[in-house]
């Protein structure tokens, strides 16, 4: 006996969870290109930190797509754990807004994953809109290295330690392991997401993906940079809109990485000097924000 029924769909393979905060027009463009970035059904969560979630409804209801509106500014670390939460795909992917995906990037970057049965979180390679690439793949800075670019960075760019913490910015095109991987376009496997207990919720904005890209690395994952995977970054838009506070936020949460990653007692003296730095920073960049 034939049946004209068609087969159940198969359950997607990845989860896209898009942390927001009052998002703007690029909101609809991120879902409406990350329809042409895999072939395979995607189940993406929008997670809206404001307090007005109209936008992000409205397009959640045109994509058919799952908002989570808490009622309170989670940050991005925690919005992105409450998108992941429940989650049953073997991937997730947690992204900006102001990403603009590029046909088939998801399914290539899947691939690559697939690939490496140790790779715990995959980046692409992030384009500026003049499509110049963005260093998303960077080395972790040791704790002399991360005083001495913090506290010469403005006013000796060419110094020693900056040097060494951009040394891998020229990107050469070619598939590594990185130190971390940017989160504005982050692929992570659940397994190893669950495993080191997601996102530290701890960081409001910033560091919180050099901090899982460490614990991922500590647990025995390897952070995968796959620059034949290209997404555009259009960036900036919460900077231009609350610069100040985008820049407290910012240095706070690299204060909080230094003193979570150099705890020990007779490491004070360059976490002191690297925290004083950043310190300086913060007051030399609020000034010139006006």
């Amino acid at each position: 006996m034939s049946s004209s029924a068609s087969p159940p769909e198969s359950p997607p393979t990845v989860r896209v969870v898009c942390v927001v905060y009052h998002p703007g027009d690029e909101l609809a463009t991120f879902a409406r290109t990350l329809a042409t970035a895999s072939a395979a059904p995607v189940e993406l969560v929008i997670v809206d930190n404001g307090t007005d979630p109209a936008v992000a409804r409205e397009v959640a209801e045109e994509v058919g797509a799952h908002l989570v509106a808490p009622g309170a500014n989670l940050g991005y670390g925690g919005g992105a754990n409450l998108g992941a939460a429940g989650a049953t795909a073997p991937w997730i992917v947690v992204a900006n807004s102001d990403i603009e995906w590029q046909p088939g990037a998801l399914d290539a970057l899947v691939a690559a994953g697939d690939a490496d049965p140790r790779a715990g979180s995959v980046g692409p390679a992030l384009l500026n809109t003049d499509g110049t690439v963005y260093p998303s793949a960077r080395e972790l800075p040791s704790l002399t290295q991360g005083a001495g670019h913090a506290l010469f960075v403005r006013v000796w760019p060419g110094n020693p330690w900056t040097r060494r913490y951009r040394a891998h910015e020229q990107d050469t095109g070619t598939r590594r392991a990185a130190g971390w991987l940017s989160g504005a376009c982050l692929l992570l496997r659940r397994e190893a997401f669950e495993a080191v207990g997601g996102f530290d919720d701890g960081y409001f904005m910033f560091f919180e993906d050099v901090d899982l890209g460490e614990r991922l690395g500590r647990a025995g994952w390897t952070n995968l940079y796959v620059p034949q995977v290209q997404v555009t970054h259009v960036g900036g838009t919460s900077w231009r809109a609350r610069p100040a506070p985008m820049i407290s936020a910012h240095h706070a949460s690299a204060a909080r990485y230094v003193g979570r990653r150099y705890p020990h007692w007779y490491q004070w003296p360059v976490r002191r000097a690297a925290v004083l730095g950043l310190r300086v920073r913060e007051r030399a960049e609020l000034r010139a924000a006006g």
